[in-house]
């Protein structure tokens, strides 16, 4: 199935993105257009229609966005024999300030059977590429590691966002991996694992404090859960000679524990 032909229905539907998230709802279970529009654009799927919406749509197609990470998603499942799934391409949110601070005005979100990447006509192709590996690598852990995501704990966030943006410098050899993952020294992220993250690596994700310890909101350090999970992933690599797809499948805290 891979990448779905979402510049056909921007081009006809882009002024009302209620009735885009109503042709999606077939990839969900019980979700309405609305609740499914809320959700996608929390995670960085633009809000409101600008005017130069369409012509934003046609830039994006005259550089074959739809096409290359079509085969980028082909390289990435025959490396890592991961799930061919759908892939749904739309613009990011412009005024999103955290998305032009921490990730270049682009995201994404991935479940077990599907991803979303939300992009701007800013972001070139290597940008796009570390964006799609770093999703990819969630579906083939998501997939993987036998563990319910509602029952994932803040250890297992960390890990999986570590996971995915070593695989980002793996691929890339460090040179497209995300502006965060250098916002601290090490001595810092090894004081953010003992002093904020370790002694929360237990609260489950539907906790309101897991979301601000992973994304850094006030009064946590920025991206603080990323940063760490980044920090821990590319320690046990070092210290184990071992790649992202060695431990795809391996429970977050036994990665952890062969670390110290």
């Amino acid at each position: 199935m891979s990448v779905i032909r979402t510049d056909l229905w921007l081009l006809d539907l882009y002024d009302n993105p209620i009735k885009i998230c109503a042709m999606l709802t077939e990839y969900f279970k019980e979700v309405s257009a609305a609740e499914l529009y809320n959700y996608l654009t929390l995670h960085g799927m633009y809000r409101q229609p600008s005017k130069n919406g369409i012509t934003l749509v046609k830039r994006l197609q005259n550089k074959n966005i739809w096409k290359f990470i079509q085969y980028e998603e082909q390289v990435l499942q025959k490396i890592w024999k991961g799930l061919n799934v759908p892939i749904f391409i739309m613009p990011s949110e412009s005024n999103d300030q955290n998305l032009k601070q921490n990730f270049n005005g682009k995201s994404g979100i991935s479940f077990r059977d599907k991803i979303f990447l939300f992009i701007s006509e800013h972001n070139e192709e290597n940008e796009l590429k570390a964006l799609l590996t770093h999703e990819y690598n969630h579906v083939c852990r998501l997939s993987k590691y036998e563990k319910d995501v509602k029952d994932y704990v803040l250890l297992d966030s960390i890990i999986l966002e570590g996971l995915a943006e070593n695989a980002v410098r793996e691929r890339s050899g460090g040179k497209f991996v995300s502006k965060w993952v250098s916002y601290y020294s090490k001595e810092r992220l090894e004081g953010m694992w003992k002093n904020i993250v370790q002694p929360n690596k237990n609260i489950p994700i539907n906790n309101r404090k897991h979301h601000q310890i992973l994304y850094g909101v006030e009064p946590y350090p920025n991206m603080a859960g990323y940063c760490v999970g980044y920090y821990l992933v590319k320690k046990f690599i070092e210290k184990h000679g071992s790649t992202c797809i060695d431990l795809i499948d391996q429970p977050s805290k036994k990665i952890v524990e062969s670390i110290f």
